[in-house]
């Protein structure tokens, strides 16, 4: 049950770092109290230390998250994303952070170690924060600014890629726009309710909310919101690249198919001229005639003579059925 408390006196002057019980049993004028994990301990430790509703444990350690944004009673339970420094899962490109805050006192929980938190720690060290308010509007913030930079570098990635379109990069082109749209679709399934989620609690009732908390919480806000509306324009920009290359390699099918058909008009006269000399013909009727070779030689030149002729006899009658037809529409709407 790894973790972490502050206790910041009521001045805000003085900040430290302390065991957990001796937290909840300190006369602060703020108290934070981080949990690395989930795990029963931690559930039974939120019941009977700190003395939480189930309903509240529950939202702090549920397994699957999305960011909201929530009054309870006196206080405020608030889901945010952030990147993280340990390996995720494929599908949740970043980590969750459940807050509970109430005047006074705030516990966060996490599975994984987001990137932002040493740097909010420092912020409480140097007395910085020193109310729930502070806190909650440093850590959305540090996560907004962190999160800028990782979803510029997509558009910018995808920039390049979109420099370097040519028929002789296709499969490596395919392969990182691929990667950049999974990437900002998954991006996307966390950052669109994390706006919501911001602007919520930027409009939550509470005297422990700040007027300048609600301004920095607004601001949060609407970068998520910016950074939101930047991934669905890197998602549509890849989908219509993705097109672009398909067809860029439907073009090199056709090409390659041109030269194969015209290799195989040169030898298929050939490849006929050496089976027709090349045939094993004894023990075949005629066999012996001096003019079997060039019935064989005719009849091949009738049969190809023949079809060429059916075969412009159907396009004829086709391109007659076709006028015909045209003809017939003038005639209706006339």
């Amino acid at each position: 049950m790894s973790g972490f408390a502050w206790i910041v006196d009521a001045d805000g002057a003085h900040a430290r770092r302390v065991e957990r019980d001796m937290a909840l049993a300190h006369a602060a004028g703020f108290v934070w109290i981080h949990f690395a994990s989930n795990v029963g301990d931690v559930q039974r430790w939120l019941r009977e230390q700190a003395g939480l509703d189930a309903f509240i444990v529950d939202a702090l350690t549920a397994a699957e998250t999305r960011p909201r944004a929530e009054k309870i009673a006196d206080g405020a339970f608030v889901n945010l994303r952030g990147r993280s420094d340990e390996e995720l899962d494929a599908s949740d490109v970043l980590a969750s952070i459940r807050i509970w805050a109430v005047k006074g006192r705030v516990v966060t929980v996490s599975r994984k170690r987001l990137v932002v938190l040493p740097r909010v720690e420092e912020q409480v060290a140097a007395g910085e924060l020193r109310d729930p308010g502070d806190l909650i509007a440093a850590l959305a913030t540090a996560i907004t600014e962190d999160l800028d930079p990782v979803v510029a570098d997509l558009g910018d990635g995808l920039d390049e890629c979109e420099q370097k379109l040519s028929a002789h990069q296709v499969f490596e082109l395919r392969r990182a726009v691929t990667r950049m749209r999974s990437e900002a679709i998954n991006y996307r399934r966390f950052l669109s309710p994390q706006r919501a989620a911001l602007e919520r609690l930027a409009a939550l009732p509470g005297d422990w909310l700040g007027e300048d908390d609600r301004s920095h919480l607004s601001a949060a806000a609407d970068r998520a919101a910016r950074m939101a509306e930047e991934v669905e324009a890197i998602r549509e920009r890849a989908a219509l690249m993705h097109e672009a290359l398909t067809d860029l390699r439907a073009e090199q099918l056709d090409q390659r198919s041109l030269v194969i058909a015209m290799v195989a008009m040169v030898f298929l006269p050939l490849t006929f001229l050496t089976g027709l000399y090349g045939m094993n013909v004894k023990g075949l009727p005629y066999a012996e005639e001096p003019w079997a070779f060039d019935a064989i030689a005719g009849a091949c030149a009738s049969r190809c003579s023949h079809r060429r002729r059916s075969s412009r006899a159907r396009a004829v009658t086709a391109s007659l059925r076709q006028n015909q037809r045209h003809l017939g529409f003038a005639t209706h709407y006339a």
